[in-house]
C-alpha cells in the first residue's frame, strides 16, 4: 500500500503534467464536489437522463463492472 508521502508525490506529478480540461476537472472536483459538465451536448445529457431514471426504475438490471471488462475481454480478443 503507498503511503500518503507517494500519494501526494503521484498526484503532483500528474498536475505539473496535466492539461487544461484535465485541471478544470481536479478543480471543480475540490472547489464543488462536482465534475462540469462543460462539453457535454443537450442529447448526450438526455441520454443520460433517460439512463439514470431507468436505472432508478431497475436498479438491478446493470451489469457489474467485472462482468463488462470480462465481456470487453471476450469481443477484443483480450
Amino acid at each position: 500500500m503507498d503511503s500518503i508521502l507517494d500519494i501526494k508525490k503521484r498526484i503532483h506529478e500528474f498536475i505539473d503534467h496535466a492539461d487544461e480540461r484535465t485541471l478544470r476537472i481536479i478543480n471543480a472536483i475540490i472547489t464543488t464536489g462536482e465534475i462540469e459538465e462543460e462539453g457535454l451536448t443537450a442529447e448526450h445529457k438526455e441520454i443520460l437522463e433517460q439512463r439514470l431514471e431507468e436505472h432508478r426504475k431497475n436498479p438491478t438490471s446493470g451489469k457489474s463492472w467485472n462482468e463488462v471488462k470480462q465481456s470487453l475481454k471476450k469481443e477484443c480478443g483480450i
